[in-house]
């Protein structure tokens, strides 16, 4: 372009959110789902990033819940806290090394196989389960058209 002087543009201007870990290139997929499993919310971050520390980008424009079901991987006591302050009840197991186990109601965790399913049927979509696209937003383009026609159709 003109204003540039005709430079090609810089290497990465656009995130691509793949990390790097001992397994190879990766990226984690974490969603809020409403109470069918359909995603409401999703979020594409790096595979060495913490899932709280990704959550942490998302607690802003969390729905209005009652409870909110997560993984260990959400397990932190400022996660907890901040859900208290929205009136949302945590339902997530504790992590295995926490020195003081916290409660959770372990019939109501069952309930999360719906998220999981949601990952499945995404899944089934070569595009997305092999992560061929190289730019985060060409990526999350492909999911958010998977899951309208999924899901909301």
């Amino acid at each position: 372009s003109p204003q540039d002087g005709g430079k090609p543009p810089r290497k990465r201007a656009v995130p691509r959110r793949i990390g790097r870990t001992e397994g190879g290139l990766n990226s984690n997929r974490h969603a809020v789902c409403d109470g069918r499993g359909r995603p409401q919310i999703m979020l594409l971050s790096e595979g060495q990033m913490s899932d709280f520390k990704c959550v942490a980008l998302m607690i802003d424009t969390l729905p209005r819940a009652k409870t909110l079901l997560g993984d260990r991987g959400y397990d932190a006591d400022w996660f907890r806290q901040a859900l208290s302050d929205r009136g949302i009840t945590p339902c997530i197991p504790s992590m295995t090394n926490r020195r003081v186990q916290i409660p959770h109601d372990a019939v109501l965790y069952r309930q999360r196989h719906r998220i999981e399913i949601m990952f499945g049927r995404l899944k089934d979509l070569r595009r997305i389960l092999t992560r061929k696209d190289r730019c985060a937003h060409t990526f999350m383009s492909a999911i958010a058209l998977a899951a309208t026609v999924i899901f909301w159709l």
